[in-house]
């Protein structure tokens, strides 16, 4: 009788990467319900096994390095270079998440081409031929034509195992790397299939491991859950130096790389771009931008000014009350953050005499933006008490603050940019909190209004209202 061989496997958490033995309902590692998920268990001695194309690294003394020439490389996009903080920094693993058809893969083709010019990139592609990405390639090139003799250092490469790409890498001696994505490459040494939470994991490990020892620039494009994080245990982001999210909607024009991580710049920088036919077209004003179909003087609408990163960023919010047919008023956003509405209506109804308590409550940031931060708390109140009033704020003001419970207005980060850039987009006039240490210098040729409370910032805001503590008849109805 032929004895087979027992396939054992385990149990591995997509959240954290713990591993288990046995099932359970509970991830020990990090509390998550119903995350692990059955493998099976592979050699970890071949899958760690050296290969050519990594370089042996030895102890050095920190004063024996030597940093003359390293600079960071123009990736010849320039939204996509100040997301990563001024450029691409050799040796680094950069990995770009975000939802199919959303633009991941036209990004770093056109970043590809580009670095064809002066270095060569290897693109390799586990979801399509050689022949779709050329076709890709055609539309780009067809509204930037200056870089259609660089194909010679642009090469194409469509393959799954890990292995033949490292085999590739040690015989083309690339200078940049492009994969994608992580979920179709697997090494043949781990028994579970290419996409499973090892096969990324242990991928990525590499990929990592030959950008560390070679010198080599490593872009990895990783696809997302329904939750909108990138598929795989959570580890995956703790082992590349850069995460990047290209965010979106899919039936818009309009695409945000947003970075989340990076070891080499600064956090929460976001790249604006519009997707057109040829490929994706930076945005070098997306202020101007989403700006730019503003109804003036029209009611329910404030400009907040966001710092996106180191970037001031223009927006408008957008506010509708209407009177209920419900039992329970309704409270909905679209880019704000829910606990903050709810606190932001309860300040009006109690600090400033607005009566929300019958009326439905709709806010909307523009152009699909999300704000995360206080200091929209101003623009979305003044947006609020703009509609339940039924008269607009002065087209010529933003409003820029956190709200405190008390009603006040409380001091924000970076408040002179801010102003500087609505001075820019031709604002004459920014209500601000009170400021009782007046560290910053303000520029010239704007009005700056301070306000200590929330009441305050509303009668200055407003162009011809009623008296701001009153709620005369009707007024909530709008």
């Amino acid at each position: 009788m032929i004895s087979m061989k027992k396939v054992q496997t385990q149990y591995v958490c997509r959240e954290c990467g713990r591993t288990n033995p046995k099932y359970m309902g509970r991830c020990p590692g990090c509390g998550g319900l119903g995350t692990m998920e059955e493998e099976i268990v592979s050699n970890p001695a071949a899958a760690s096994a050296a290969h050519p194309a990594f370089r042996k690294s030895e102890p050095v003394r920190l004063r024996d390095i030597e940093l003359t020439g390293e600079k960071r490389i123009d990736p010849g996009i320039g939204e996509l270079a100040q997301v990563l903080g001024g450029g691409i920094v050799p040796g680094s693993l950069i990995l770009i998440g975000g939802d199919p058809g959303i633009g991941k893969s036209t990004l770093l083709l056109q970043t590809a081409i580009f670095l064809a010019g002066k270095a060569t990139v290897l693109y390799v592609s586990g979801e399509e031929s050689e022949r779709q990405i050329k076709m890709r390639a055609e539309r780009i090139l067809a509204s930037a034509p200056k870089f259609r003799d660089l194909s010679e250092r642009l090469l194409l490469y469509t393959e799954t195992s890990l292995d033949a790409i490292l085999n590739a890498v040690a015989e083309l001696k690339p200078e940049f790397l492009i994969v994608d994505s992580i979920q179709t490459i697997q090494l043949s040494a781990l028994e579970s299939s290419a996409g499973s939470l090892t096969q990324v994991r242990e991928c990525t490990g590499k990929l990592r491991e030959l950008a560390k020892t070679s010198g080599l620039t490593v872009f990895v494009i990783g696809h997302v859950t329904k939750e909108g994080l990138i598929a795989g245990p959570r580890v995956l982001e703790h082992i590349v130096d850069t995460v990047l999210y290209l965010e979106g909607d899919r039936f818009q024009t309009l695409r945000l790389l947003r970075s989340v991580k990076n070891r080499y710049g600064a956090t929460s920088e976001v790249g604006v771009f519009e997707m057109i036919e040829s490929g994706l077209n930076e945005v070098k004003n997306p202020s101007e931008l989403f700006l730019s179909e503003r109804m003036v003087n029209a009611s329910g609408s404030a400009i907040a000014v966001t710092m996106e990163g180191t970037r001031p960023i223009l927006v408008e919010v957008q506010a509708l009350t209407n009177l209920t047919a419900f039992g329970n008023p309704r409270r909905a956003q679209n880019g704000v953050d829910m606990n903050r509405l709810f606190l932001i209506t309860a300040v009006l109804t109690r600090r400033v005499g607005l009566r929300l308590g019958d009326q439905d409550v709709y806010v909307n940031v523009v152009n699909g933006l999300k704000i995360s931060e206080p200091a929209a708390d101003l623009a979305v109140a003044g947006a609020i008490f703009s509609s339940a009033r039924g008269v607009p704020l002065r087209a010529d003001t933003v409003l820029i603050g956190e709200i405190g419970l008390s009603g006040e207005l409380r001091g924000i980060q970076k408040l002179s940019a801010r102003i500087n850039e609505a001075r820019k987009l031709g604002f004459t006039r920014a209500i601000v909190p009170r400021l009782l240490r007046n560290r910053e210098t303000f520029p010239t040729g704007i009005e700056i209004i301070q306000a200590r409370t929330l009441k305050d910032a509303m009668q200055n805001a407003v162009s011809d209202a009623a008296p701001v503590g009153t709620d005369p008849e009707g007024a909530g109805n709008g």
